[in-house]
Protein backbone atom coordinates (compact mmCIF):
# COMPACT_ATOMS: atom_id res chain seq x y z
CA UNK A 1 0.00 0.00 0.00
CA UNK A 2 1.52 3.40 -1.01
CA UNK A 3 2.49 5.53 1.97
CA UNK A 4 3.28 9.25 1.82
CA UNK A 5 4.20 11.93 4.31
CA UNK A 6 1.48 14.28 5.49
CA UNK A 7 2.67 17.87 5.68
CA UNK A 8 1.14 21.16 6.73
CA UNK A 9 1.01 24.36 4.68
CA UNK A 10 4.49 25.27 5.97
CA UNK A 11 5.95 22.05 4.51
CA UNK A 12 6.50 20.52 7.95
CA UNK A 13 5.88 16.79 8.31
CA UNK A 14 3.06 16.08 10.72
CA UNK A 15 2.43 12.40 10.01
CA UNK A 16 1.97 9.82 7.29
CA UNK A 17 -0.98 8.51 5.27
CA UNK A 18 -1.71 5.31 3.40
CA UNK A 19 -3.14 5.90 -0.06
CA UNK A 20 -5.58 3.39 -1.55
CA UNK A 21 -3.63 0.99 -3.81
CA UNK A 22 -6.68 0.65 -6.07
CA UNK A 23 -6.21 4.30 -7.07
CA UNK A 24 -2.53 5.10 -6.48
CA UNK A 25 -0.88 1.70 -6.86
CA UNK A 26 -1.81 0.76 -10.43
CA UNK A 27 0.55 -0.05 -13.25
CA UNK A 28 0.87 2.98 -15.58
CA UNK A 29 -0.91 2.46 -18.89
CA UNK A 30 0.16 5.18 -21.31
CA UNK A 31 -2.19 4.08 -24.10
CA UNK A 32 -5.29 4.40 -21.93
CA UNK A 33 -4.16 7.78 -20.58
CA UNK A 34 -3.52 9.06 -24.11
CA UNK A 35 -6.95 7.90 -25.28
CA UNK A 36 -8.64 9.62 -22.33
CA UNK A 37 -6.84 12.92 -22.97
CA UNK A 38 -7.69 12.82 -26.68
CA UNK A 39 -11.35 12.14 -25.81
CA UNK A 40 -11.52 15.10 -23.42
CA UNK A 41 -9.92 17.48 -25.89
CA UNK A 42 -12.21 16.26 -28.68
CA UNK A 43 -15.28 16.85 -26.51
CA UNK A 44 -14.13 20.43 -25.87
CA UNK A 45 -13.82 21.28 -29.58
CA UNK A 46 -16.47 23.74 -30.74
CA UNK A 47 -16.78 22.27 -34.21
CA UNK A 48 -18.16 25.53 -35.65
CA UNK A 49 -15.92 25.74 -38.75
CA UNK A 50 -18.08 26.15 -41.84
CA UNK A 51 -17.54 26.77 -45.56
CA UNK A 52 -19.99 27.51 -48.36
CA UNK A 53 -20.71 24.66 -50.70
CA UNK A 54 -21.49 24.98 -54.40
CA UNK A 55 -25.19 25.48 -53.80
CA UNK A 56 -24.66 28.13 -51.12
CA UNK A 57 -22.40 30.70 -52.80
CA UNK A 58 -23.86 33.63 -54.71
CA UNK A 59 -23.95 33.45 -58.46
CA UNK A 60 -26.20 32.52 -61.35
CA UNK A 61 -26.95 28.95 -62.30
CA UNK A 62 -26.93 29.92 -65.95
CA UNK A 63 -24.28 28.46 -68.23
CA UNK A 64 -21.73 31.30 -68.79
CA UNK A 65 -21.25 30.57 -72.50
CA UNK A 66 -22.16 27.93 -74.96
CA UNK A 67 -20.44 24.57 -74.86
CA UNK A 68 -18.51 24.67 -78.15
CA UNK A 69 -16.78 26.93 -80.67
CA UNK A 70 -15.77 29.70 -78.25
CA UNK A 71 -12.10 28.76 -77.88
CA UNK A 72 -12.51 28.60 -74.15
CA UNK A 73 -12.81 25.70 -71.77
CA UNK A 74 -16.20 24.25 -71.05
CA UNK A 75 -18.03 25.89 -68.14
CA UNK A 76 -21.37 25.00 -66.66
CA UNK A 77 -21.76 27.36 -63.72
CA UNK A 78 -20.27 30.45 -62.11
CA UNK A 79 -20.37 28.56 -58.81
CA UNK A 80 -17.89 25.92 -59.94
CA UNK A 81 -15.21 25.15 -57.33
CA UNK A 82 -12.45 25.76 -59.90
CA UNK A 83 -13.59 29.37 -60.34
CA UNK A 84 -12.80 32.34 -58.14
CA UNK A 85 -15.60 32.85 -55.60
CA UNK A 86 -16.82 29.34 -56.38
CA UNK A 87 -18.14 26.93 -53.80
CA UNK A 88 -16.01 24.68 -51.63
CA UNK A 89 -15.93 20.96 -52.39
CA UNK A 90 -14.80 19.21 -49.21
CA UNK A 91 -14.70 22.16 -46.81
CA UNK A 92 -15.76 21.68 -43.17
CA UNK A 93 -19.31 21.96 -41.88
CA UNK A 94 -20.42 22.34 -38.24
CA UNK A 95 -20.12 19.00 -36.49
CA UNK A 96 -19.43 17.43 -33.12
CA UNK A 97 -16.02 15.84 -32.55
CA UNK A 98 -17.08 14.26 -29.27
CA UNK A 99 -16.79 10.55 -28.65
CA UNK A 100 -17.21 8.41 -25.57
CA UNK A 101 -14.93 6.05 -23.74
CA UNK A 102 -16.18 3.09 -21.67
CA UNK A 103 -16.42 3.99 -17.98
CA UNK A 104 -14.13 1.15 -16.90
CA UNK A 105 -11.44 2.25 -19.36
CA UNK A 106 -11.67 5.87 -18.23
CA UNK A 107 -11.49 4.83 -14.59
CA UNK A 108 -8.40 2.73 -15.36
CA UNK A 109 -6.83 5.68 -17.21
CA UNK A 110 -7.41 8.00 -14.24
CA UNK A 111 -6.01 5.47 -11.79
CA UNK A 112 -2.98 5.03 -14.05
CA UNK A 113 -2.40 8.79 -14.27
CA UNK A 114 -2.60 9.23 -10.48
CA UNK A 115 -0.28 6.26 -9.91
CA UNK A 116 2.28 7.70 -12.32
CA UNK A 117 2.18 11.09 -10.59
CA UNK A 118 2.71 9.43 -7.21
CA UNK A 119 5.61 7.35 -8.55
CA UNK A 120 7.25 10.55 -9.83
CA UNK A 121 6.87 12.22 -6.43
CA UNK A 122 4.37 14.84 -7.56
CA UNK A 123 1.56 13.99 -5.11
CA UNK A 124 1.44 15.89 -1.81
CA UNK A 125 -0.97 15.11 1.03
CA UNK A 126 -1.71 18.15 3.20
CA UNK A 127 -3.01 17.79 6.74
CA UNK A 128 -5.40 20.73 6.48
CA UNK A 129 -6.05 23.26 3.74
CA UNK A 130 -7.54 26.01 5.88
CA UNK A 131 -6.49 29.50 4.80
CA UNK A 132 -6.33 32.61 6.98
CA UNK A 133 -8.76 34.26 4.57
CA UNK A 134 -10.24 33.41 1.20
CA UNK A 135 -8.10 35.91 -0.69
CA UNK A 136 -6.07 35.22 -3.79
CA UNK A 137 -2.87 36.74 -2.40
CA UNK A 138 -3.09 34.53 0.71
CA UNK A 139 -3.39 31.38 -1.41
CA UNK A 140 -0.63 32.54 -3.76
CA UNK A 141 1.72 33.06 -0.82
CA UNK A 142 0.85 29.61 0.55
CA UNK A 143 1.38 27.81 -2.76
CA UNK A 144 4.61 29.60 -3.62
CA UNK A 145 6.62 26.98 -1.75
CA UNK A 146 4.85 24.09 -3.47
CA UNK A 147 6.06 23.52 -7.02
CA UNK A 148 6.74 27.10 -8.02
CA UNK A 149 6.61 27.55 -11.78
CA UNK A 150 4.46 24.47 -12.40
CA UNK A 151 0.73 23.90 -12.63
CA UNK A 152 -0.75 22.98 -9.25
CA UNK A 153 -3.92 20.89 -9.01
CA UNK A 154 -5.74 20.87 -5.67
CA UNK A 155 -8.18 17.99 -5.20
CA UNK A 156 -10.48 19.27 -2.49
CA UNK A 157 -14.08 18.40 -1.72
CA UNK A 158 -16.72 20.19 0.29
CA UNK A 159 -15.82 22.13 3.40
CA UNK A 160 -12.85 24.06 2.03
CA UNK A 161 -14.54 27.44 2.18
CA UNK A 162 -13.19 30.08 -0.17
CA UNK A 163 -10.53 27.85 -1.73
CA UNK A 164 -12.10 27.77 -5.19
CA UNK A 165 -12.79 31.51 -5.08
CA UNK A 166 -9.22 32.29 -4.00
CA UNK A 167 -7.73 30.17 -6.79
CA UNK A 168 -9.98 31.55 -9.53
CA UNK A 169 -7.60 34.37 -10.50
CA UNK A 170 -4.37 32.41 -10.09
CA UNK A 171 -2.80 31.26 -13.33
CA UNK A 172 -1.58 27.69 -13.14
CA UNK A 173 -3.69 26.73 -10.13
CA UNK A 174 -6.80 24.58 -10.38
CA UNK A 175 -9.23 23.31 -7.74
CA UNK A 176 -11.40 20.28 -8.47
CA UNK A 177 -13.65 18.08 -6.33
CA UNK A 178 -12.78 14.36 -6.12
CA UNK A 179 -15.91 13.38 -8.07
CA UNK A 180 -15.06 15.95 -10.78
CA UNK A 181 -11.49 14.78 -11.27
CA UNK A 182 -10.41 14.08 -14.84
CA UNK A 183 -7.39 12.62 -16.60
CA UNK A 184 -6.40 15.76 -18.51
CA UNK A 185 -6.10 17.88 -15.35
CA UNK A 186 -3.95 15.18 -13.73
CA UNK A 187 -1.62 14.83 -16.72
CA UNK A 188 -0.91 18.54 -17.10
CA UNK A 189 -0.44 19.15 -13.38
CA UNK A 190 3.10 19.55 -12.13
CA UNK A 191 2.06 19.09 -8.50
CA UNK A 192 -1.09 17.50 -7.08
CA UNK A 193 -2.16 18.52 -3.57
CA UNK A 194 -4.75 16.51 -1.65
CA UNK A 195 -6.11 17.39 1.80
CA UNK A 196 -5.83 14.33 4.05
CA UNK A 197 -9.55 14.06 4.66
CA UNK A 198 -10.29 13.91 0.91
CA UNK A 199 -8.18 10.77 0.35
CA UNK A 200 -11.09 8.62 1.53
CA UNK A 201 -13.44 10.37 -0.89
CA UNK A 202 -11.02 9.70 -3.75
CA UNK A 203 -11.06 6.02 -2.90
CA UNK A 204 -14.86 6.03 -2.66
CA UNK A 205 -15.30 7.59 -6.11
CA UNK A 206 -12.46 6.08 -8.16
CA UNK A 207 -11.49 2.76 -6.56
Amino acid sequence: MPTVDVIDLNRRKVGSAELPPEVFGCKPHRTLVHEAVVMQQACERQGTASTLRRGEVSGSGKKPWKQKHTGRARAGSLRSPVWRHGGSVFGPKPRSYAFNMPKKKYRAALQSALSAKLADGHVIVVSNFTLESSKTKVLAKTLKQFGEGSHILIIAGEGHTGLTQAAKNLAGVGVVAPDRLNVYDIVRAGTIMIPERDVARLKEVWA
